[in-house]
């Protein structure tokens, strides 16, 4: 992480969107009680002690069963959603929560 990085980090208790800067952090402290969703630019999204990690573009989402810290980096200029995973709706649940199969390892430097 270089030192122009922010790092933010809350509990999640009832929904909410925010926006994060290019290289900015996000913390939960739990990722299995959330849905992250990417709304614009993209995320990389990483779980302690877990070597597969996440990309998500506009519309796609994450969600995990495991109770673990999930870290949440900006690519680039991006607004994510963030709920707690038992707002889903019951309409939502029919549909599986895309998440995409891309990982960082993927990603070779400009």
């Amino acid at each position: 992480m270089n030192h122009h990085s922010s790092f933010l980090s809350a509990s999640v208790s009832s929904a909410f969107q925010m926006g994060l800067p290019a290289h900015a952090v996000y913390s939960v402290d739990d990722a299995s009680d959330v849905r992250i969703t990417c709304r614009s630019g993209s995320v990389w999204i990483t779980l302690d002690d877990d070597p597969v990690d996440v990309v998500l573009a506009p519309g796609e989402q994450f969600t995990t069963p495991l109770h673990r810290r999930a870290l949440v980096s900006a690519l680039e200029s991006s607004c994510i959603a963030v709920a707690p995973a038992a707002e889903r709706s019951v309409a939502r649940q029919a549909a599986p929560p895309r998440v995409s199969g891309l990982h960082l390892r993927d990603f070779q430097p400009a």
